[in-house]
């Protein structure tokens, strides 16, 4: 790998005009150690870090690692990120900073719409580093990618802009890949569903599918279904329905919300679906269910 240094930056360098979603694109190469060169300040931006050689010790969202070369320290918008003693440490290292649009629905990070990934999948890979936050991965691929990334940019063959976005693509992709597997070599399934179960009553009104449930733990399709049946005794999607009946009684308790937008906040298709599914899973209708509940309280006053 060539290890002659560079440094784009979004405003001075005019290469990177064609890509406003990068901020920062740089191959770093320190010689000698400088006091206070990387003080640990908090970031907006999805920051990736790849080590080509020496030893790097920094603290991400106030935890400490050790980087090696091909490890990749992923910071998330809003976690800081510094030198463990606040300078850089000798050694070389990759630097891609990118923008993110604040659109999932903890208002964290979404990718934008740069990206030829599809909305799902854009969904799921920020889903998945959230999910697993995992601040260091062992990916001796993220090298080649970004070492090819910068060959597309200065050498601006035709095609190249489109080029780079499919790699900056690929890159998020191996990256999710990867931080799914840690995630799983080191999981405990009860506090990985707990997660999971808070991840999905964040955006109850996403159609789920299964594979991106799995996604969001680390596991296969097939592996995910035999471990929900296990933990909980429900297929994924009829737990998730469990879970879409229990936010529907949550606000069914609230009589200014109406049926329709309790059907569709909590991922039903129409106030018909909920009414259907609701009563098969209650033995009531949701009218029935509110005014039986009104009554109650009534009764209990």
């Amino acid at each position: 790998m060539q290890q002659n240094q560079f440094i784009l930056r979004q405003g001075t360098s005019d290469v990177l005009d064609l890509f406003p979603h990068v901020r920062e694109f740089c191959l770093r190469k320190n010689n000698t150690i400088q006091l206070e060169s990387f003080i640990p300040e908090k970031t907006t931006t999805l920051n990736l870090y790849f080590i080509v050689e020496g030893r790097f010790e920094w603290t991400i969202d106030q935890e400490y690692y050790s980087l090696f070369p091909g490890d990749v320290a992923v910071v998330l918008p809003g976690q800081e990120v510094g030198g463990a003693k606040g300078h850089q440490d000798i050694g070389t290292y990759f630097f891609l900073e990118l923008m993110v649009e604040k659109k999932s629905p903890d208002g964290r990070m979404a990718i934008g719409r740069w990206s030829h990934l599809s909305d799902a999948e854009k969904h799921t890979i920020g889903k998945i580093l959230l999910l697993n936050n995992l601040p260091v991965l062992k990916i001796k691929e993220v090298g080649d990618l970004l070492q090819e990334i910068r060959s597309e940019i200065f050498g601006q063959e035709i095609g190249y802009v489109t080029r780079v976005n499919h790699l900056l693509d690929s890159l998020l992709i191996i990256i999710a890949r990867q931080s799914t597997r840690q995630s799983g070599s080191r999981r405990d399934f009860p506090q990985t569903f707990l997660k999971l179960e808070q991840a999905l009553r964040q955006n109850l009104a996403r159609q789920w599918t299964v594979e991106e449930m799995a996604a969001l733990v680390g596991l296969g399709t097939t592996a995910f279904t035999e471990r929900v049946k296990r933990y909980t005794g429900f297929t994924p999607l009829h737990y998730l329905i469990n879970i879409r009946i229990s936010e529907a009684i949550r606000l069914l308790k609230r009589p200014t919300v109406n049926f329709t937008d309790i059907a569709l906040d909590t991922g039903f298709y129409s106030s018909q679906h909920f009414s259907t599914t609701f009563k098969k899973l209650t033995g009531h209708t949701p009218g029935e269910f509110r005014k039986r509940n009104y009554s109650n309280n009534q009764q209990n006053k």
